[in-house]
């Protein structure tokens, strides 16, 4: 199963905060797979890739409310969560880097402390997407507004390679991903 974090409505669509769902939005055009079912408190869709069945969804709260959208899909499948896979923005990486990880801490992001609430571990894997920041003290209205021109190139850039990389976790492991989609020149 791969999530998306991001914020619901037209408000919200192309603000950095959203980068987990251009990822998922970009899977399921790559793979067409439908997003239009609501289930879990979210879009839902399903389908096939490499042998592997895939699940993508988007939580449809706000970003900090995730947890339990995830949860209950986790339950529901009775997923392994080695077989779950985070995408979000990161305020730490510079726009357009990408970084994928087994496990990890929330690193100060609130959605993905709300999932790791809710399931009760850190233990899953996550995919950054780089959106820079402007301060500690402008966080919020920083990740709630769009990319600069500049930015935005860098971004789109960095959700073809985030794609790219769920393909590979999905195909290849976590461990090829994190080898492959981490390094310094990626």
């Amino acid at each position: 199963m791969v999530v998306g974090l991001g914020n619901p409505g037209d408000k919200y669509v192309d603000t950095r905060h959203n980068a987990g769902f251009k990822v998922i939005d970009s899977l399921a055009e790559a793979l067409r797979i439908e997003l239009r079912r609501e289930k879990f408190g979210g879009r839902f869709g399903s389908g096939g890739y490499a042998g592997e069945k895939l699940i993508l969804l988007k939580p449809w709260r706000f970003m900090n409310a995730s947890g339990q959208v995830v949860a209950t899909a986790v339950g529901f499948y009775r997923l392994s969560l080695c077989n779950l896979l985070v995408v979000t923005d990161d305020m730490a990486l510079e726009p357009g880097r990408i970084r994928i990880r087994a496990q990890g801490s929330a690193g100060g992001h609130n959605g993905l402390a709300d999932i790791i609430e809710k399931l009760g571990t850190s233990e899953f894997g996550r995919l950054r997407i780089g959106v820079g920041s402007r301060g500690e003290d402008m966080a919020v209205d920083y990740v709630l507004d769009r990319p600069t021109e500049s930015q935005k190139q860098a971004l789109n850039e960095a959700i073809e390679r985030a794609r790219d990389a769920v393909l590979c976790w999905i195909r290849d492991g976590i461990d090829k991903a994190m080898s492959e989609f981490n390094r310094s020149d990626a």
